[in-house]
C-alpha cells in the first residue's frame, strides 16, 4: 500500500508541512476543500517538493465547470512536473445549490459526463483534436488560440472521484484513475460492496484493476496513554455519528443491520446535540468503521484489514498526538 498523509490549508505553514512529508517518505498528500480553495496550498507544496505526490481530496466538482476546472489542474499539475492528483467529489444537492449557486441533477450521469467533458479540453490541449463535447449537462465546443494553453510534457493528471454509493463508484470505475473511498467505509462494505462493483465495472469497461487505484483513509483510535485513548475514542465516535447522519450514507449502516441509527442521528443533528450523537454510537459500529490499538498495533491492524484491497491509505485520526504519526507510517513500511 501506498502511504498518504495531508497538509492543511495555512498558507504560511503549508511549505513546511510538505517537505516534511517528503522527508519523512510520505508518497503523497492531499488537500480538502473546506473553508480555503485546495489548490493554492498545492501550488506552494509543489514548489517546496520533489518526488511526493499531490492531490486534491476533494475539490467539488460541482461547483465548477469542467472548462475551469481542466484549466487549475492542467496548470498545476505541468508546474508539479506530473506529480497532480485530481481528486474530486459531488458534495450534495443542498450545498451545490445554495452554498455555490450552481445546478444539481443526476449526480452520477453528471459527474461521467463532467469527466469525459475534461477529457475531451485536456486532448484538445494536448493532441490538438478539435474541441467538440457534447452532452446531456455540459457542451464544450468552442477553443480559439488565444485561451488554448498548449501541449505540456506532463498532460492531464490523473482523476480520482470520490464516492460512497453503488452509482458513483460505477463511475470512478469507468472513468476515472482512482476512488478516493470514503472514511465512512466499513471493511465488510467494502468487500462487499465496492471492491465487487468497481472489479465489474473496471471488467465492463475493458479495464485492468492494475489500472485502478483505491485510496482509503482509516479511521483509527490510538495513544500511548488510556487518557489520549479516551481523547481519541470520543472524537472518533462524534465524527462517526456526524457522517452516519446523513441520509446519503445510510446505506453503509443498513448492511450492518444499523439503518434507523441513521434516522436517530438525523434527528439529534437538526437539535444540535453533537455530544449526545457520539455517545450513540456504541462499542460495536466503531470496531466496524475504525481501527483501535497502540500505536505500534496500528499498521499490523490496518495491514490485515485492508492490505488484500486497498492501494493507497492515509490515516483518518481526528484526535491523537501527533508523535504516534511516524511510528504508525513506520509500522506501515514495515507492512509493505
Amino acid at each position: 500500500m501506498l502511504i498518504d498523509g495531508g497538509i492543511g490549508a495555512d498558507l504560511k505553514a503549508v511549505a513546511d508541512s510538505a517537505r516534511r512529508a517528503e522527508e519523512e517518505g510520505y508518497d503523497a498528500v492531499w488537500t480538502a476543500e473546506v473553508g480555503h480553495d485546495p489548490f493554492l496550498a498545492l501550488t506552494l507544496a509543489a514548489e517546496h517538493t520533489r518526488r511526493i505526490g499531490l492531490g486534491t481530496g476533494i475539490a467539488v466538482a460541482f461547483g465548477r465547470s469542467p472548462m475551469t476546472l481542466a484549466h487549475t489542474a492542467w496548470d498545476l499539475n505541468a508546474y508539479a512536473e506530473g506529480r497532480f492528483l485530481l481528486g474530486i467529489g459531488s458534495q450534495v444537492k443542498a450545498h451545490i445549490e445554495k452554498r455555490y449557486s450552481m445546478p444539481w441533477s443526476h449526480p452520477a450521469a453528471r459527474m461521467r459526463e463532467f469527466i469525459l467533458a475534461m477529457r475531451a479540453i485536456w486532448d484538445c490541449w494536448q493532441n490538438g483534436t478539435k474541441l467538440d463535447f457534447r452532452g446531456d449537462f455540459y457542451t464544450h465546443t468552442l477553443m480559439t488560440p488565444f485561451f488554448h494553453p498548449g501541449s505540456n510534457p506532463f498532460g492531464a493528471p490523473r482523476v480520482f472521484l470520490a464516492a460512497v454509493g453503488e452509482g458513483m463508484t460505477r463511475v470512478a470505475a469507468g472513468v476515472a484513475d482512482g476512488l478516493l473511498v470514503h472514511g465512512f467505509t466499513t471493511e465488510r462494505y467494502l468487500r462487499e460492496v465496492t471492491v465487487p462493483t468497481v472489479r465489474e465495472e473496471l471488467e465492463r469497461a475493458g479495464r485492468r484493476r492494475d489500472q485502478f487505484e483505491l485510496s482509503y483513509p482509516a479511521f483509527v483510535v490510538t495513544g500511548d496513554t488510556e487518557e489520549q485513548m479516551a481523547l481519541a475514542d470520543t472524537g472518533v465516535r462524534k465524527q462517526i455519528a456526524f457522517y452516519a447522519s446523513t441520509p446519503a450514507y445510510r446505506p453503509v449502516l443498513e448492511l450492518h443491520g444499523w439503518g434507523e441509527l441513521q434516522g436517530e442521528l438525523n434527528l439529534l443533528s437538526k437539535q444540535g446535540e453533537w455530544d449526545e450523537m457520539g455517545r450513540r454510537i456504541s462499542d460495536e459500529v466503531l470496531d466496524a468503521f475504525a481501527v483501535q490499538g497502540s500505536p505500534d498495533e496500528v499498521a499490523g491492524l490496518l495491514h490485515a484489514r485492508f492490505a488484500d484491497m486497498i492501494d493507497r491509505v492515509s490515516l483518518y485520526m481526528p484526535y491523537h498526538d501527533p508523535g504516534v504519526v511516524p511510528r504508525i507510517v513506520a509500522g506501515l513500511r514495515s507492512n509493505a
